[in-house]
């Protein structure tokens, strides 16, 4: 499975739901991004269970202002609707595929008790 480019309107629909989505933000004047596409294009290829999401952050700002990306490329991994890893940064293939099976091998439930105990902890 290829690549997705997303827009910002696309963007919550695309992260929102079952499963992984790994999200790429990058630039067409991004040496590093650049370097990262070819790799990131070929684990979309190794991952069919997987969403391989990009989001140009030149085409869409606001989206990328909103998510407070400082750095690119900035690679997300959204895994049933809820953001387990976020990092600036092009990762070689070994890594990518080291952020890939941690997020497949993640116990959601503990993730999701994880949050619920932090934002008791921490509500206003």
């Amino acid at each position: 499975m290829a690549t997705k480019n997303l827009t910002t309107e696309e963007f919550e629909n695309a992260i929102s739901g079952e499963g992984i989505t790994l999200v790429d933000f990058w630039a067409d004047w991004c040496g590093p991004c650049k370097m990262f596409a070819p790799i990131y294009e070929q684990a979309s290829e190794t991952h069919d269970d997987i969403t391989f999401a990009k989001v140009d952050t030149e085409a869409e700002q606001q989206l990328a202002a909103q998510l407070q990306i400082t750095a690119i490329p900035t690679l997300m991994a959204f895994r049933d609707g809820i953001l387990v890893f976020s990092q600036a940064g092009a990762l070689p293939a070994k890594s990518l595929e080291e952020l890939v099976q941690g997020v497949k091998g993640l116990d959601m439930e503990d993730v999701r008790k994880q949050i619920a105990e932090h934002q008791a902890t921490h509500s206003h």
